[in-house]
């Protein structure tokens, strides 16, 4: 009974709370996911793993992951989610013009992807300038987020950082905020310049 009892406390019982420390952890705080595309090169390349930490704080400029099923109505087969840069939150309304992207009549500083990007890469097929009002008459988008001004409660307009490839909210439309599954961390390992772009974006998000 002694063995037993020690064989239970000394295996049984660290491997039950490795295998329920290892379930909380992945379904309330962190998971790892890897990038599939190159809809955020050049700061997140495909198949690199990244972090993704379970939460609802999202700012302007954090990068996200979340459940495209639920987004995108033309989602090609076997992808399940998008990683893409929240540009604005609820209440804001965007602007594309002259090579520019305008968050509440404010430039934003996008200096974490090339002026290409920037500026033939954002304009997209809808033409040069673009706004929330003229994308979203468009009929692409879902009912719900049609012939919208601004930003609704409780949703996000995304972009992908390589906007030439990028298959994002100028396509679909906004991203609620039930569908986001976390926030992007980069490791350690990855370069000073590609975790300043994914992590304090929002500390200097405005030009």
């Amino acid at each position: 009974m002694k063995k037993l009892l020690a064989f239970i406390w000394n295996w049984v019982v660290p491997i039950a709370i490795g295998i329920l420390a290892y379930v909380a952890i992945t379904t309330f705080w962190v998971n790892i996911v890897t990038i599939n595309g190159d809809s955020m090169d050049p700061n997140l390349l495909d198949q690199q793993k990244v972090v993704v930490q379970k939460t609802q704080n999202l700012k302007r400029g954090d990068v996200v992951v979340f459940d495209a099923r639920q987004e995108d109505p033309r989602i090609k087969a076997g992808n399940k989610d998008y990683v893409k840069r929240v540009i604005a939150v609820a209440g804001d309304t965007v602007e594309y013009k002259d090579g520019l992207l305008y968050v509440n009549g404010k430039k934003v500083n996008e200096s974490y992807i090339s002026s290409e990007e920037q500026n033939a890469g954002t304009a997209s097929s809808f033409g040069s300038s673009w706004s929330l009002k003229t994308l979203s008459s468009t009929g692409l988008w879902e009912k719900s987020d049609q012939n919208k001004t601004v930003v609704p409660k409780d949703s996000y307009f995304v972009l992908g950082d390589h906007r030439s490839v990028s298959n994002d909210s100028r396509y679909f439309g906004f991203v609620s905020k039930k569908h986001v599954i976390g926030k992007i961390h980069v490791p350690f390992w990855y370069s000073t310049t590609v975790k300043d772009n994914i992590a304090k974006q929002d500390q200097h998000y405005f030009a």
